[in-house]
């Protein structure tokens, strides 16, 4: 018997950043996102003898431990080590052995939200062999619960609740970590259309997220206006790429993109850098109307819009750059869990 989940990794549209604490608390946050067919993985397979072996494949690491409620977190395998914990505070686990072990389709740090998602899919395995009662809105709280206090690692609120819910998400942001998901009804035409010109492509760079993430909390900590205005139009931005799905007005999606590809730049100094702005620059002046920096910025992944058949001489333009361009598709499912006869 083995127990399996997997978890979408998310394309952030529109509203990045406005998902952090402390500005959701103050302001109220809102992020317009959308899940891709690229995938976190974690596999739960019990052992006979009395040892916990936890494997991340992608990373090439692994640990072995006799079995114990509470692992060391020590800078490695911590998120892993961060789920059981919980779990067993919560739950109890039965003392028995088995390893737990992950895979994720793209590489951390690349700002499609790799860790959230794994959480998610770690906490999806133990709850699949565990038959826990935990609806959607549970398991996601409980994964940013993990994450933000247990392992007091620094980011937003929505790529927990992207990776479970799945689907196209207008997701709403307040105090009290209170969050609100609308799943937007979009025309499979439109939807259609928007995969043809979104790019999504790798800068062949991963960053720390936290380092940012950490100075713009302290922007909206220390009331600098130009970062939270930026932040009140990021969210407006959310909005504006709300209706323009909905009604289909896709030739507005550029114009969206670039509107808060400007904005958020201002809201902490490592988001943009030299290479950022030329990759921009060049896919503008190959055909893109507009473009995102994934993510916390710094790096990792980007997407153009690309109107009518440009993509391809923004490929084209990218190929100098030394990164990757990466097929996707959107996806309509979150978090899915099973169990397989080994």
């Amino acid at each position: 018997m083995i127990y399996r989940s997997k978890a979408p990794l998310r394309i952030g549209l529109a509203g990045g950043g406005t998902d952090v604490s402390p500005y959701s608390d103050l302001y109220g946050g809102a992020i317009l996102n959308a899940t891709v067919s690229l995938y976190a993985y974690a596999h739960i397979e019990p052992m006979q003898e009395n040892a916990i072996i936890l494997e991340s494949i992608d990373q090439k690491e692994e640990e072995r431990f006799d079995w114990n409620h509470e692992l060391p977190i020590n800078g490695k395998l911590g998120l892993l080590k961060g789920v059981y914990n919980r779990i067993q505070k919560d739950y109890g686990l039965p003392q028995s052995g088995f390893r737990l072990s992950t895979f994720v389709d793209a590489p951390a740090g690349s700002g499609l939200g790799t860790s959230s998602t794994l959480v998610v899919a770690i906490i999806g395995a133990f709850v699949e062999m565990l038959k826990l009662p935990l609806g959607e809105y549970d398991m996601a709280h409980y994964a940013y619960q993990i994450e933000r206090k247990d392992l007091m690692l620094a980011g937003g609120k929505q790529d927990q609740y992207a990776a479970t819910f799945g689907g196209v998400n207008y997701m709403e942001f307040y105090d009290d970590d209170k969050v609100i998901v609308n799943p937007l009804r979009i025309k499979s035409e439109y939807l259609c259309e928007l995969e043809n010109n979104l790019v999504l492509y790798f800068t062949a760079t991963s960053r720390e997220s936290a380092a940012i993430i950490k100075e713009q909390q302290k922007n909206v900590e220390d009331r600098n206006d130009r970062s939270i205005e930026a932040m009140h139009q990021l969210k407006e931005q959310s909005r504006m790429m709300k209706e323009a799905l909905l009604k289909g007005r896709l030739q507005e999606i550029g114009e969206i993109l670039d509107f808060g590809f400007e904005q958020k730049i201002k809201m902490a100094s490592n988001i943009s850098n030299p290479l950022i702005q030329e990759i921009y620059q060049a896919t503008k002046k190959a055909g893109a109307s507009g473009g995102k920096i994934s993510g916390a910025g710094g790096g990792g992944f980007m997407i153009f819009y690309c109107p009518g058949n440009t993509r391809y001489k923004v490929i084209d333009a990218l190929a100098k750059f030394g990164g990757q361009v990466r097929q996707y598709n959107f996806t309509k499912h979150g978090l899915t869990t099973w169990t397989a006869q080994l």
